[in-house]
């Protein structure tokens, strides 16, 4: 184990440093998602023209939109932008894209960062990481995501669910915002019935569909593998990978980083990774090196 932890380290960041790499602001976030959504728009129109080779776009699309769930994990935090609203805004229209209901994230995500890699109490792990080849082939289909999101969705529109990680304070709010979730998707899908136009099938619920796998593939390797204790430089990896990754990802394959300090904005954690680098514990070059070594471990 490493003679220090990641305590440690805040605590060694100079007054100055820290408030350097916890400075917020609304640019850089608007920038990446005002392409991102242009991405999103332009290759929706591609595929509803069926344009020459429309079927490639499909799973590229897939992708731009399912890593919305980045930006809204960003948003989450309150990191994602300096204003607050502007940061609920979009983690609410980024959680509609991707099915998942953001205040109940929110609760949900607060407690994987408080006991992170605990296999009691991270509610992350309530979705077993693979340890069979079989069950990795499903888990990376997205089917047990799908399935847990929507029967999060269900329960808490229903008042039955009684997750320990959403506070009594919070159920009311959990529960008329799955219930709005539901009733917008539902309209969608009447009027698209009404119409019928098949404009969001194409363009946002068969897309998402194949960008689901790649989304998976990318966050488990964000803790898989990686011991289950405390010290969060030992229970999570830092991924080095090509630009464009990062970039769709909102600079969360430095994942170690994020869990040491959450508090740094996307756009400074390269800033905080320099600072960071040497005293790393779990690294992987790449995500397919990251995936061979587990599918290794499991044939």
């Amino acid at each position: 184990m490493s003679a220090i932890d990641h305590r440690q380290i805040i605590a060694q960041l100079p007054d100055g440093e820290r408030a350097r790499l916890t400075r917020l602001a609304n640019r850089p976030g608007l920038v990446r998602l005002a392409v991102q959504l242009a991405l999103i728009v332009g290759l929706g129109s591609f595929i509803v023209a069926r344009a020459p080779g429309w079927p490639l776009a499909l799973p590229v699309q897939g992708i731009v939109i399912i890593f919305l769930f980045c930006a809204m994990h960003e948003a989450v935090h309150e990191t994602a932008f300096a204003s607050r609203r502007l940061n609920r805004v979009v983690g609410w229209i980024c959680g509609f894209a991707v099915g998942i209901a953001p205040t109940w994230f929110t609760y949900f995500h607060l407690a994987h960062h408080r006991h992170t890699h605990d296999r009691e109490r991270d509610p992350e792990l309530a979705i077993s990481k693979p340890h069979t080849l079989t069950q990795y082939l499903v888990y990376l289909s997205g089917l047990p995501a799908w399935w847990g999101n929507a029967r999060a969705l269900a329960a808490n529109a229903l008042g039955r669910s009684h997750e320990p990680f959403v506070p009594e304070r919070g159920r009311a709010k959990v529960i008329a915002e799955a219930r709005l979730f539901l009733s917008l998707y539902a309209a969608l899908a009447l009027a698209s019935f009404a119409f019928s136009s098949t404009l969001l099938v194409w363009a946002w619920l068969v897309p998402v569909l194949l960008g689901q796998p790649f989304l998976r593939a990318y966050l488990l390797a964000e803790h898989a593998r990686c011991a289950h204790v405390a010290n969060m430089l030992h229970n999570t990896r830092t991924t080095f990978t090509t630009a464009i990754v990062r970039w769709i990802a909102w600079n969360m394959p430095y994942h170690t980083e994020h869990h040491v300090h959450p508090g740094v904005p996307f756009h400074l954690l390269p800033a905080f990774h320099k600072i960071m680098r040497d005293r790393l514990v779990v690294t992987e070059r790449g995500y397919a090196r990251f995936h061979s070594k587990l599918i290794a471990e499991m044939v």
